[in-house]
């Protein structure tokens, strides 16, 4: 079964780069304002979108996204918005991938068979769910490749040769590659360690492998798509946003933009670097 997921990739990899894989906050900072960041990532130069399930106690998230997620659910952004914004971009968006990002918790809540029905019937092509690891595959991950979803894994420096092989079992779509320990956005990451890490994991799999966490602008994202399939950059867009918020901590007309124009920057970096294709 090929994915949306599957053939953006296929296609990046023909035209020899890499991918770019955008994180927004879902309802961040209001649902309207969400909704128009996320129509405006693909022509800015995102491949692939994550969008943040909000999350009361987003224990791997550092402050700007745990602030994002804050905002989202004060503006009143639940699961039920969070796939009616899936849908509203399917309006006048079929071709690119994406994927929802967060924590059990809210699936659990919404029930798991409700979710992943209505959550493909949005155009939900994907789940990272990060605190689900490989030991509680019945639990949703089984049950999504079932229903058609890409259930990605997430891999980081402490993922060692023994504990690989069960991270990667039942991943599809691509691997995520966190490049530092910790928290999101808490630090840089070791560069030099990136390539390395990357030919490791594709030891395992011939899925790609996106690196994200430390990717700040066109330079950082430049570094990693050298070695990686995917650029994942989160934390930076978290940023915009909340920058471009007025003193109240409400949306102003250049909040979308913020976020498009930051998008542009690290596309370009991504872009760049030209690889062979396939």
């Amino acid at each position: 079964m090929s994915t949306r997921i599957d053939r953006r990739f296929e296609a990046v990899k023909q035209q020899g780069r890499a991918a770019l894989v955008t994180f927004v906050m879902g309802g961040d900072p209001d649902p309207e304002t969400s909704l128009a960041i996320v129509k405006a990532l693909p022509a800015a130069g995102a491949d692939l979108i994550e969008i943040g399930m909000p999350f009361t106690d987003p224990m791997a998230d550092g402050p700007a996204i745990q602030a994002a997620g804050l905002r989202a659910l004060q503006a009143g952004q639940n699961m039920r918005k969070t796939l009616a914004m899936v849908r509203a971009f399917r309006e006048t968006d079929a071709d690119t991938p994406i994927i929802l990002m967060g924590y059990y918790n809210p699936i659990y809540v919404y029930g798991v068979d409700a979710f992943l029905l209505d959550a493909k019937s949005a155009g939900v092509d994907g789940l990272i769910v990060v605190d689900l690891p490989p030991e509680e595959d019945s639990e949703l991950c089984v049950p999504a490749l079932t229903a058609g979803l890409n259930f990605i894994r997430l891999a980081t420096p402490t993922t060692d040769e023994k504990r690989l092989p069960k991270v990667l079992t039942n991943t599809s779509g691509f691997v995520y590659y966190v490049s530092v320990t910790g928290i999101t956005g808490s630090a840089i990451a070791d560069y030099g360690k990136v390539g390395a890490a990357v030919a490791r994991i594709k030891g395992h799999t011939h899925l790609p492998v996106a690196v994200g966490f430390g990717v700040k602008n066109a330079d950082t994202a430049e570094i990693i798509a050298r070695s990686a399939d995917g650029v994942v950059v989160g934390t930076a867009l978290v940023e915009a946003v909340r920058a471009s918020l007025d003193a109240s901590g409400k949306a102003t007309a250049g909040t979308a933009e913020a976020v498009a124009a930051k998008v542009r920057d690290i596309a370009s970096g991504v872009r760049r670097v030209a690889k062979a294709a396939a």
